[in-house]
């Protein structure tokens, strides 16, 4: 194992844990599978486990890492020859302004504590043909669940309607330094080609899952009754006796499309 330099110790309000493992590093670079002459974008470089393989294979890549020190650190790499490193919050960063956007492919091993926001703020971006995150384990099962499982909520239907997910693989906390409590997975996640008017349609879809689903429990008549009438859901051919996990995510879109009819001056709230 590639244990990290122990002056650089994992922070915990950047909720970083070391990807360490050799086998399961090089698995995860052969899901990315990174070529020369493609935009790469890493988000969390942490002690470049992922970023050394991954520009032996590219030649060429950019990095976004918060931590002043590990920048330092990476800066002063000599094996990182080829690395473009941008210090700062990925949150605040306009991948449609960085070079190469149109075709970015960006991959991380996310702290948990972003890992929804991360995801929504990359999905309102355009111009990313793929992404491969490193996440938890029960979040990646969320990301692809079907409706009707008991991982299906708002995560599920707002990520399905941006992006199609695929869950590459499984990843013990043995692989990580310090050790996580929870169990990891990679997602590819491959975004779906939206039109304006399709992606004006988020904040609608936003207002509506979170509604629904903040009363998981109730059928879908009682859960959305601020938003529809019982006969405007019959309308659209949906069975108000549904619980909100049962609804495919078309449905959820039909309601969102009904919603954006009625409430056009609707702003798209903070996911």
């Amino acid at each position: 194992m590639a244990l990290p330099p122990p002056r650089l110790k994992a922070r915990k309000r950047f909720g970083q844990n070391f990807l360490v493992d050799d086998s399961v590093i090089a698995a995860i670079v052969d899901a990315i599978n990174p070529r020369p002459g493609e935009h790469l974008i890493e988000i969390g470089p942490g002690h470049a486990a992922l970023t050394r393989p991954v520009l032996e294979r590219a030649g060429t890549l950019t990095a976004i890492e918060l931590d002043r020190d590990l920048c330092e650190m990476l800066r002063h790499d000599p094996f990182l020859k080829g690395l473009t490193l941008i210090e700062g919050d990925a949150l605040k960063v306009d991948f449609e302004k960085l070079d190469g956007a149109g075709d970015l492919r960006i991959f991380g091993n996310l702290p948990y504590n972003i890992t929804s926001p991360v995801i929504f703020h990359l999905l309102t971006q355009k111009g990313i043909r793929d992404m491969h995150f490193m996440l938890q384990k029960e979040v990646v099962e969320r990301l692809c669940a079907a409706p009707g499982s008991r991982d299906y909520g708002r995560l599920t239907v707002m990520v399905q309607y941006c992006a199609k997910p695929y869950p590459m693989l499984t990843v013990s906390n043995t692989a990580f330094m310090p050790r996580p409590k929870v169990t990891s997975a990679v997602v590819r996640l491959i975004p779906r080609d939206l039109n304006d008017e399709q992606r004006a349609l988020r904040p609608f879809l936003n207002r509506v899952t979170t509604c629904a689903f903040s009363g998981r429990r109730k059928t879908l008549r009682n859960a959305v009754s601020a938003l529809f009438s019982q006969e405007e859901l019959a309308a659209l051919s949906i069975d108000s006796s549904l619980r909100p996990e049962d609804l495919s995510v078309d449905e959820y879109v039909k309601l969102a499309d009904t919603l954006s009819k009625k409430s056009p001056s609707l702003r798209e709230t903070q996911e």
